[in-house]
């Protein structure tokens, strides 16, 4: 009885944070939920964002920014791309102000550099940890 009471809030803790999910069961953004930077641009290059699978905040989206401006509504599993200029772009996570529930209430701000130049394509993972809530990062497999 009291293993089981010691690792029952270790599993409520590890329940939290989230995994990297099989490239096949990821699935693009429906069109309806990406907002900006879907034209192919001249000179540019792609970053692609891949939210991974979880229980925190898994009934809710999270809105992605490019240059501070939401690009697209990301759910959990999802995969968005986006076609950049070339140049360095401020790529960041918010929440959905879309959302009228609590998910779009809460504050979160997360932010990083990509360095983007033409023909390049830059890969990053929107993730949960138990200590740090949601991150935004370069995706290294």
């Amino acid at each position: 009885m009291r293993s089981m009471l010691i690792a029952l809030p270790l599993l409520l803790l590890a329940g939290c944070s989230s995994f990297r999910g099989d490239p096949e069961n990821i699935r693009p953004v429906p069109e309806d939920r990406l907002l900006a930077f879907q034209k192919t641009q001249a000179s540019g290059g792609q970053i692609v964002v891949t939210r991974d699978f979880g229980m925190m905040g898994g009934g809710c989206y999270v809105a992605i920014e490019v240059d501070r401006q939401v690009a697209a509504r990301i759910g959990v599993g999802e995969r968005a791309t986006f076609q950049v200029p070339a140049g360095t772009r401020v790529v960041g996570i918010t929440p959905d102000r879309m959302d009228d529930t609590l998910c779009g209430m809460g504050r979160l701000l997360r932010e990083v550099a990509v360095p983007v130049k033409a023909g390049e394509s830059h890969d990053l993972r929107i993730l949960s940890e138990n200590r740090g809530g949601f991150d935004i990062r370069a995706d290294t497999p």
